[in-house]
């Protein structure tokens, strides 16, 4: 379908007519459907731009039958309508370029950047390093192998590498992989399925940078490990940055390659652990506001309940956040989301019954912010004037008393405090219950409220 500019603009104007129309609900289309536009025609694909990040999420797993019925209405053709975000369309244009010899579906996402990223203390180390490989990549750090949990930021740190030496010099040539993506490439390169071109030297002419995400799926790929090993000496040697992920420390990759491992333990082995209150609540506020919301749309104890309750790892705050506005838009609309609302809408997430009367961690320091007219992130946060001080003693006691939660938990949760920390404050307000009777008056008043 060849159209001008001006004729694929009215094509847009005339189908967003029709999902307006068919919608009758102008929030939804504020949100989601407006500023949107069709970057491209290619054939049967049309790709339209949203507004924000999270609009395709949206889109394509509840209106995408209405799009679908309006677009064939308007251009009589079944087109297969792909939303992206504006910085993926960069990505599309450049994949449609040129397609390499190897590794034809390997790509960076746009969205992994070091803006991004949420720092905390249980990433802090990782963030800096690899900021500092970014800058000067092959000069420092090389190789750096990040290892934790899944979903706590190793891709999203690795991707950032990638997306800024590519910002600052658009000619490298960043190669973003996945074990398991090496293994079949290596495997259809022995089958010779990619007889035109040697493999080794796709790497040595075609790979500046080579980032490797979870490399624990070599393990017990004899002939794949001694290929990946002559391919990371041949960039080693040639000064070319490497970068690896994996969900262990190497010394515990039983399996591995001791050639391998050995190598890795040569440059920068740094842990990510999993983030703090302070950090899931500060994760969860970008996220929102990445997804074009507002902040200030959310009771501060609804951003202190999904932190607490959701702070394994980054993908389950997300997978809350985005039960949440799904339930805020479909089952229960409303402009403010206060915590009736969020514990109505993730009871499928989780066991609760009734959250707004279970205790918990989140909600203890959600009440007693609430009590001395404080916000959750200022107890979890590293300010110290005498008033947060003395609420987040407060909290503490409450969670170590009504929750028998260890001290080095509860330090955890204040900000990644240690566990002496949380025992001085503790026994601060014990002693003070002894001739404080304000400070017995509030305890007392707190526990009430919490056991109502």
């Amino acid at each position: 379908m060849n159209s001008t500019v001006s004729e694929i603009t009215q094509i847009w104007d005339h189908i967003l007519l029709k999902i307006h129309d068919s919608l009758q609900d102008q929030r939804v289309y504020d949100s989601f459907f407006d500023q949107t536009y069709i970057d491209s025609l290619d054939g049967s694909t049309m790709i339209v731009v949203t507004n924000s990040s999270l609009a395709p999420v949206i889109i394509d797993s509840k209106y995408r039958d209405l799009v679908n019925e309006c677009v064939q209405e308007v251009t009589g053709t079944n087109f297969v309508v792909k939303f992206v975000e504006k910085g993926e369309v960069k990505k599309l244009h450049e994949e449609k370029k040129e397609k390499p010899a190897f590794f034809v579906d390997s790509h960076l996402d746009g969205k992994f950047t070091f803006e991004s990223f949420v720092v905390g203390d249980s990433n802090r180390e990782a963030y800096q390093a690899a900021l500092m490989i970014s800058k000067t990549p092959g000069k420092l750090f090389n190789p750096l192998l990040l290892y934790s949990d899944s979903g706590l930021g190793k891709t999203h740190l690795m991707q950032s590498i990638g997306n800024a030496i590519r910002e600052e010099s658009p000619k490298s040539k960043v190669l973003y992989v996945a074990a398991a993506d090496f293994v079949d490439e290596y495997v259809k390169f022995a089958q010779g399925y990619k007889e035109e071109q040697s493999l080794t030297q796709y790497f040595k002419t075609d790979v500046d940078c080579l980032l490797i995400d979870d490399i624990q799926f070599l393990i017990g790929k004899k002939k794949t490990m001694e290929m990946f090993f002559v391919i990371f000496a041949d960039l080693e040697k040639a000064g070319k940055q490497i970068v690896i992920t994996s969900d262990q420390h190497p010394n515990l990759l039983d399996g591995l390659d001791d050639r391998l491992k050995s190598r890795f333990q040569a440059g920068l082995v740094l842990s990510i652990k999993r983030p703090d209150l302070a950090t899931s609540a500060e994760i969860l506020r970008a996220k929102i506001t990445s997804g074009g919301l507002d902040v200030n749309d959310f009771d501060e104890d609804v951003i202190a309940f999904l932190a607490a309750r959701f702070s394994n790892n980054v993908r389950e705050l997300e997978g809350a956040l985005t039960r949440l506005l799904f339930y805020t838009i479909n089952m229960k609309p409303t402009k403010h989301i206060t915590m009736e609302v969020a514990t109505e809408a993730i009871q499928g997430l989780i066991s609760v019954q009734d959250d707004r009367t279970k205790l918990s961690e989140g909600r203890i320091v959600a009440a007693v912010a609430d009590y001395y007219n404080l916000t959750p992130s200022q107890l979890t946060g590293k300010i110290r004037t005498s008033q947060i001080a003395l609420a987040r003693h407060i909290a503490m006691y409450l969670i170590k008393t009504m929750l028998q939660v260890p001290f080095t938990k509860i330090g955890q949760y204040f900000g990644g405090r240690d566990h002496a920390t949380a025992m001085k404050g503790v026994e601060k307000v014990e002693k003070s219950l002894k001739f404080d009777a304000d400070m017995r008056k509030a305890v007392d008043e707190l526990k009430a409220k919490l056991t109502k």
